[in-house]
Order: C-alpha cells, then structure tokens, then sequence
C-alpha cells in the first residue's frame, strides 16, 4: 500500500503574486483558486500541483528545508531565467554556495530555489521543475521511497534520491547528515492521499509504523491529518482521491 503525492504547498503571505512568481520560473499554469489558497497546474509531465496558502507570518531568517531546483537548457536560458525571476520580484541570495556554477535566489518571500546549470548531469532527466531539494538524512529518504511507492534513484554517501517510477516528474533529494536545526514550521510542506480505493487513517496508521508521527500546528477541525516525518518535517495526509 502506498499513498500518491497530490501537491507541493507553500506557506504565502500573498498567495497571488508568489504563484505568478512560481508560474513564470516553472512555466507552468495559473489554476484556479481562491483568495486563500491559488495553484498551478504542472506544463511538464509532473503528477501533482504546487499550492499556494495565505498564512499571516513571515517567514523567518533561516533557509528553508526544502527548496526548488530548476533546470536550464542552456547558460543563454539560466541567465534569462535569473533576469526574468529577477524582474518579477527574486533577488540573489549567499547561503554559502561559493563559486558554484548554479545560481541562488529567493522568490519574492524569501523563499529559496537554485537556477541549476545546462551542464548539470544528475538532473539532466527532469524538466524545468527538476528536484524538490530537502536538508534531511538518509533514513527520510527511504521512508519516503516507501511512503509513495517511488524507488530510489541515488543513494550514495548519505545522499538519497527518489523519482516516480515512471521517470516524470521531478527526484525529491535529501542531502543527508548532519541536519541544520529545525527553527519553526516549514513554509514548504507535501500533501499527500491515498488512491481512491483507499482509507487514509489506514494510511496514517502504516505511516506511524515506518516512523512518522500525528502533530498539532493548531490545525483545529479539519478533513486532513497533519504529521511529521522521521526529520520531523511537516506533511499532510488528505482524504483518498
């Protein structure tokens, strides 16, 4: 039994311009959507949609845990795609990454995400959306493999890599030990559900088993059950679709 990922969520303080942001660096489609929450619709074979959901705070001083790689075919297209998110609000960020070939910036929110190099070789497979990128250790990558049923792609020195089994889509990636801490809720969390003919407290139930956990983020009374996985990253399992 495996669950399916239906979306990567954001937290917003303007859902509206950060999802036009999102839409022009991943050329995908502005769905439809309301004031609180707007999402995109994937251009590029991905099988799951990025949410975009107001919440009042802003985000901290700390690097996220998760961000976005995005891909380029070319240094004429990394470097259009930098002016082009540039003008839409991003900025050029130092989170320590040198004289690396790829180039960092944070969205109009402070959120992280890396314009990664046409020479890049691991990502060369992917389309514009090449990896969710995420500070975690080894065992949270095998716990997701085993989560959404996606086998693992890398799995070297610490560092794992899964991919859907049918090769679309984007890898999610972990870096491996040792973490940074963990300063607050992630602004950037997965949704996850089980297949129709499914039954999401059994699925809840076979997550704690491989080591998640129910949390309470003062989620009050809601359809989804909000967890943690073995990094203690948040996750939410929604009803089966």
């Amino acid at each position: 039994m495996t669950c399916q990922l239906v979306a990567l969520c954001f937290d917003a303080n303007d859902p509206l311009r950060l999802a036009r942001f999102w839409a022009e660096a991943l050329r995908w489609d502005l769905g439809d959507g309301t004031g609180d929450v707007v999402s995109l619709v994937p251009t590029d074979g991905t099988r799951f949609q990025i949410d975009f959901a107001s919440v009042p705070e802003p985000k901290g001083a700390w690097a996220n845990r998760l961000h976005l790689d995005l891909t380029t075919t070319s240094l004429g297209d990394q470097t259009e795609t930098v002016e082009r998110l540039i003008e839409m609000g991003g900025r050029h960020i130092d989170i320590g990454q040198g004289q690396d070939e790829h180039v960092v910036l944070a969205d109009p929110e402070g959120n992280e995400l890396c314009i990664i190099e046409p020479t890049n070789n691991f990502l060369s497979t992917c389309g514009r959306l090449g990896s969710i990128t995420c500070d975690g250790t080894r065992e949270v990558g095998y716990f997701w493999s085993a989560a959404l049923g996606w086998p693992l792609v890398w799995d070297q020195n610490e560092e794992t890599a899964i991919r859907a089994p049918d090769l679309t889509g984007p890898m999610i990636t972990w870096g491996g030990a040792p973490l940074n801490p963990k300063l607050g809720k992630n602004r950037l969390h997965l949704d996850v559900a089980p297949f129709a003919d499914g039954d999401q407290q059994g699925e809840v139930d076979r997550l704690i088993s491989s080591g998640a956990r129910r949390i309470d983020i003062g989620q009050g009374d809601v359809a989804w059950v909000v967890m943690a996985d073995p990094d203690d990253n948040e996750f939410c399992v929604l009803t089966p679709r």
